[in-house]
């Protein structure tokens, strides 16, 4: 099921190539580090969901990529960004084998399988 977006004809030249551009570069080297490795955690500090994400990694030895955007005051812009492209609305976005498995509990889950 995909999820419903605003299509592009309703909205206006200008605000899609702004679309198109905002922090162009964070989601530009977050698909290329998805497309490089088989396990990568998008994050940002202080996120205590974000450690447990990277904590059940390891204690699975696991290898994985981690890519941290800011704190709770900081790149929230950057991280708004990153939200809008992904579709999904907190961090960490765990991505194994180059699809969005969720966060932390969503990793966990997954794991279990």
């Amino acid at each position: 099921m995909e999820r419903l977006l605003l299509a592009a004809e309703k909205i206006h030249p200008e605000a899609l190539k702004f679309m198109a551009k905002n922090h162009e570069e964070t989601i530009k080297e977050i698909i290329e580090a998805i497309e490089k490795n088989k396990i990568v955690v998008v994050g940002m500090d202080q996120n205590p969901f974000v450690k447990k994400a990277r904590n059940i990694l390891r204690e699975n030895q696991m290898e994985y990529t981690y890519l941290s955007y800011g704190s709770y005051l900081s790149k929230w812009r950057q991280r708004l960004a990153i939200k809008l492209w992904s579709g999904w609305p907190t961090f960490p976005q765990v991505f194994i084998d180059g699809k969005l498995i969720g966060g932390a509990s969503d990793l966990a889950n997954f794991l279990k399988k």
